[in-house]
């Protein structure tokens, strides 16, 4: 999955200007996870809430000027993950029972729940990956650490991030090897050459890895990340908070009238 989806390039648009990539990354982070709470928090059935919180997504989407492509490839790939779940809540029970096929029934609370979290984790995902988009990975986890996030938790996101890369290219070398050698001219072959791959695959970035670490430690690494010195908060990032904050309370108001 990660060598269609560009695991490393996750910051495809990070290099443009727009108001949105104009405010601190830490500000993004922040209106990010209000809009993921104040999304995730309301409860199931309400569609006029979550039709506030996506316009105000939409509204994001098009001020940041994202890559439309990529970030629909990034959706599909992460609602194959999550289908399944949303299926489980398709058949309970409660409500008009509208189809139902042996010990299988499909009742109107679980379309309203089915519903309910489709546009919960859509919404959610459109704002995860616009963040992940338009903010480098140097940012994202210094502005981390400036949210007195701690160390360790930054120093494994690093480690992981840094291990896909490990992995992907240990991969790549692994299949152009095979290919040079005619080995996959036939899907009994892959079959059998990928499964030898996956196995040597793991080895081979452990061992990696182990030198990449002892590289770090000659340079001076300590367990936590260098610090570089980000944009620091002004004005704009004040007014970016202070609409998230009353967008997420007017979705809720709107909750608690209707």
């Amino acid at each position: 999955m990660l060598l269609h989806i560009g695991a490393l390039a996750l910051d495809v648009n990070s290099k443009q200007i727009t108001p949105w990539h104009k405010l601190a990354p830490r500000t993004r982070i922040l209106c990010t996870l209000l809009l993921v709470f104040a999304i995730a928090l309301t409860p199931n059935g309400h569609w006029w809430t979550w039709a506030i919180y996506g316009l105000a997504v939409a509204s994001i989407l098009l001020l940041s000027k994202v890559t439309f492509s990529v970030l629909l490839k990034r959706l599909a790939v992460e609602f194959g993950f999550v289908g399944v779940v949303f299926l489980g809540t398709l058949f309970r029970g409660g409500g008009t029972v509208l189809w139902a096929w042996g010990p299988l029934q499909i009742t109107t609370v679980g379309l309203t729940v089915l519903g309910s979290v489709t546009t919960k984790a859509l919404l959610s995902l459109l704002m995860l990956n616009l963040l992940t988009l338009t903010t480098s990975v140097s940012a994202l986890l210094n502005a981390l650490i400036e949210l007195r996030t701690p160390p360790l938790l930054v120093a494994i996101l690093a480690s992981m991030y840094r291990y896909i890369g490990v992995l992907i290219g240990e991969f790549n070398i692994m299949r152009r090897a095979a290919a040079s050698r005619n080995l996959m001219n036939n899907n009994r072959s892959i079959r059998l050459v990928v499964g030898n791959m996956i196995g040597a695959l793991f080895i081979r970035t452990y061992e990696r890895g182990n030198r990449v670490h002892q590289a770090m430690l000659s340079r001076g690494y300590q367990g936590i990340m260098p610090i570089e010195k980000l944009p620091e908060a002004g004005r704009n990032d004040a007014i970016a908070l202070t609409l998230t904050l009353i967008l997420a309370l007017l979705g809720q108001a709107v909750y608690l009238i209707l």
